[in-house]
């Protein structure tokens, strides 16, 4: 069949001419639910878990991630809420790089990754992380095992509302990665592996 006629009868089932100018594309429709926080967390916490995630909430992270990482090595984000939360204190917990690829090393050795999250998604129990000097993308992909440490005021009720927050990520960041439940693939004869791509172990603490 000729590029003509392939193409006459796209026209003709979309209902154009030839030569006829395309339609303005519809306006964007963003529909964030109504949904208090306690669903929200409930929510999060069961989709993590549904993916073989684990979920804490609790007021005290800090005890919390020390008993996680304690006989282990673990590497944390510069992100201010973790030092707010005194995760960074914790012994055994290394923290402060500003060198690339001296954090480069310090991730392909360590057993445990902990970062915050900008934000986290309810409907899905996805994480959102904006790249940055204080939250660098490495610590949550190279170490077998990711611990993630946010407040509930950080969780949306899913891309509608993220994306009403940053309707323009590029803006913001280089890189926004979205994590949903440990590394995990089928590819090879339809046999799920995880921890082939990033961590195989996956722990949100939700704080408040």
């Amino acid at each position: 069949m000729s590029r003509d006629n392939i193409l006459h009868r796209i026209r003709t089932a979309v209902g154009r001419s030839a030569g006829q100018a395309a339609a303005s594309p519809p306006p964007v429709r963003i529909r964030i639910p109504q949904v208090d926080m306690e669903a929200r967390i409930a929510s999060l916490r069961a989709r993590i878990e549904a993916l073989a995630g684990k979920t804490h909430r609790t007021t005290d992270p800090r005890s919390v991630v020390a008993e996680a990482v304690e006989g282990k090595t673990a590497v944390a984000s510069n992100a201010p809420y973790l030092d707010q939360c005194g995760v960074t204190g914790i012994g055994g917990v290394r923290s402060g790089f500003t060198d690339r690829e001296v954090l480069r090393e310090v991730c392909a050795r360590a057993d445990i990754g902990i970062t915050s999250a900008d934000y986290a998604l309810a409907d899905t129990g996805t994480l959102v992380m904006l790249s940055s000097p204080a939250e660098a993308r490495m610590i949550s992909l190279l170490p077998p095992a990711h611990i993630a440490v946010l407040p509930s005021s950080r969780i949306l009720t899913g891309l509608d509302e993220l994306f009403s927050i940053l309707p323009n990520p590029a803006d913001q960041t280089s890189s926004m990665v979205l994590i949903t439940g440990p590394s995990r693939t089928a590819d090879i004869e339809q046999i799920l592996v995880r921890g082939v791509h990033g961590p195989g172990q996956f722990t949100v603490i939700v704080v408040g």
